[in-house]
């Protein structure tokens, strides 16, 4: 991936609606060499789909909770599974320390919450504890990549 790769990665990150014309003129490159690019950077998996940015407020899901789960390794794959199959869980990390997973939810409210760990989580027999810790705020939230040299360039 050369520089003008993570321009045009840059580019479509910030907006997924840019025309591929809009991309050449950004980039300095005709049309057709653009495309191509583009292409290639799909086809290597650079760029793996294309996405809407959402306002959690608006569709009604504005809490924002991470949840620290501690597992036992018996069932924990299948567990694992399990959660991150939800449409609340946003992101599952296995971590290291002292917890097995992070897990970051957006749901609508606290009865919300309470229902998804008693309902989703806690009766998984593999999980053993959990801790979950409420976002007051959110000062930046972001699918975002940096888009940075590689060793390889």
């Amino acid at each position: 991936m050369d520089e003008i790769d993570r321009k045009i990665c840059e580019l479509v990150q910030a907006d997924a609606k840019r025309s591929t014309a809009q991309l050449a003129e950004a980039v300095g490159l005709p049309l057709s060499t653009t495309a191509d690019r583009l292409k290639r950077l799909q086809a290597t998996g650079a760029v793996s789909g294309w996405h809407a940015a959402l306002d959690p407020k608006a569709l009604g899901v504005p809490l924002c909770a991470f949840v620290l789960v501690d597992m036992e390794f018996e069932g924990e794959a299948q567990a694992a599974q399990a959660i991150a199959a939800r449409p609340e869980v946003l992101e599952l990390h296995h971590i290291s320390g002292a917890h097995s997973y992070l897990m970051k939810l957006r749901l609508a409210d606290m009865a919300s919450m309470q229902r998804f760990l008693a309902e989703a989580v806690k009766p998984l027999p593999a999980v053993t504890r959990t801790e979950t810790i409420f976002a007051l705020d959110t000062l930046k939230e972001t699918a975002a990549l940096p888009v940075a040299e590689t060793a390889d360039d």
